[in-house]
């Protein structure tokens, strides 16, 4: 059974699958959990496996749920860039002996976390009438920012009709420009095929009020400002807020670790906005006559931001099914970490809030790395023409499932260390996988080694 082709606008979840090279090596400053297991080994089948049940728990709720392929790591193009010469095994060997951290680098499946792929806009909010995606530039990080090319092809491939879809360069990589995707981006509507509220949370305001002091805020006001002029957004469907500084402080890298939204529901920390009365203000502003928005705030005594970030509670998935129900996507560490697992408890018991289900999944590979169910997807919102226009091979399914299953059974390592990064045979490994899951997927030749 495969996602059956909708009647009405839906969002799609497109979940990142996990790379063959996920590792732990400590790259995100500001990210607690990266930080913390930095050089433990890792187990990439687990990783991916744990991210296609989740994908397959989604689908079985009836969410429309995709797949995204990983990049090729590591990734010797950039290297190469960098002043490394010689074969595929010769470089390996050298950035081995030279510059370690470089390969550590080149070799992270950070592009996993497709919350921070792209932003994307509806048709519902854009002055043409199509889906605009802009990939982020990711430029606080060297291993991150290094994803731009290839995610941009990707959305290409996967989403090609340009009758439907519009594809925009990423912002120059700019400290003044910092853009993280829709890790700092949500949306509030009635209804996914009504015009929504599209909400740009920024942490580097230029200069403009308080500042973190002991972490970076790594999305700028300039930027974030600057794709909903590229979307071409109305003003009145905008809404910037700013993140807080003690939240960033606290390991709040994104505005996914402390705030989730879905159509009417706001979910938030009360330490996620500089204003947040005022974020509340212009969310009803928004909503008008046509409906009440639902606020669910969660106080500093109900859950510190310690243990907001250390469970990711504000990183679940707040999903629709077809008969509008919302569910709730939390990782197995919100239900054993006392606290959250109270919050949930309130939340799920409130009438005045229409999540109705709790559903706890494992993604500890991912999670020991600093990403948890919100980090993994990327939501699209799809008329049924759009829908149709999307490349087939993505949508997921039972069949689909089974054969990724497989896949990764065939193509992965149950174990991963740091050294392990520069052999060359998990090069070789990595890039027959990739080559098959291209097939697999028919999005055509998108990595460098298949190009060149």
């Amino acid at each position: 059974m495969a996602a059956a082709k909708p009647t009405a606008t839906v969002e799609a979840n497109f979940d990142g699958l996990v790379g063959p090279t996920h590792n732990y090596a400590g790259l995100s400053f500001g990210n607690l959990a990266s930080t913390r297991n930095a050089a433990q080994p890792s187990n990439p089948r687990e990783a991916a496996l744990q991210g296609l049940a989740k994908m397959r728990a989604l689908f079985d709720l009836g969410i429309p749920q995709a797949v995204l392929p990983p990049h090729e790591r590591p990734h010797l193009p950039t290297l190469r860039r960098l002043g490394f010469s010689g074969t595929d095994e010769q470089v390996l060997d050298k950035v081995r002996r030279r510059a370690p951290a470089l390969l550590a680098s080149c070799g992270s499946a950070s592009a996993m976390w497709t919350a921070n792929a792209a932003t994307v806009s509806p048709s519902a909010d854009t002055a043409d009438r199509r889906i605009h995606f802009t990939p982020a530039n990711l430029c606080s990080h060297l291993h991150r920012s290094i994803e731009t090319e290839v995610t941009g092809r990707l959305l290409k491939s996967v989403f090609p009709d340009p009758s439907h879809f519009v594809h925009h360069p990423p912002l120059p990589c700019n400290p003044h420009l910092g853009d993280e995707g829709a890790a700092n981006h949500s949306r509030l509507c009635r209804d996914y095929g009504a015009p929504g509220l599209e909400m740009f949370v920024f942490g580097n305001a230029e200069g403009a009020g308080a500042a973190p002091a002991r972490y970076p805020a790594r999305q700028t006001r300039l930027a974030s400002e600057s794709i909903a002029r590229l979307h071409e957004l109305p003003r009145s469907g905008t809404l910037f807020a700013q993140q807080h500084p003690d939240a960033i402080d606290a390991g709040v890298f994104h505005n996914d670790v402390i705030a989730v939204a879905n159509r009417e529901v706001l979910l938030y920390h009360a330490s996620a906005f500089v204003d947040a009365e005022g974020v509340r203000e212009r969310v009803r502003k928004h909503f008008g006559k046509d409906g009440e928005p639902v606020f669910i705030e969660v106080g500093d005594d109900e859950l510190s931001l310690a243990d907001a970030v250390g469970s990711y509670l504000f990183n679940s998935q707040l999903v629709c099914d077809p008969k509008g129900r919302m569910h709730m996507v939390v990782a197995r560490e919100c239900q054993e970490q006392p606290a959250s697992r109270a919050v949930l408890e309130r939340i799920v018991a409130d009438d005045a809030n229409p999540i109705d289900q709790i559903h706890v999944l494992d993604l500890r590979q991912s999670m020991n790395n600093g990403g948890g169910p919100a980090c993994l997807r990327l939501r699209v919102v799809l008329t049924p023409e759009e829908w149709a226009a999307v490349s087939p091979g993505v949508w997921f399914g039972v069949k689909r499932h089974a054969e990724l299953a497989a896949w990764v059974d065939s193509h992965y390592r149950d174990r991963l260390d740091d050294d392990d990064l520069a052999d060359p045979q998990l090069l070789e490994e990595s890039r027959t996988a990739l080559d098959r899951l291209t097939r697999l997927l028919k999005l055509g030749s998108v990595y460098d080694f298949q190009r060149d």
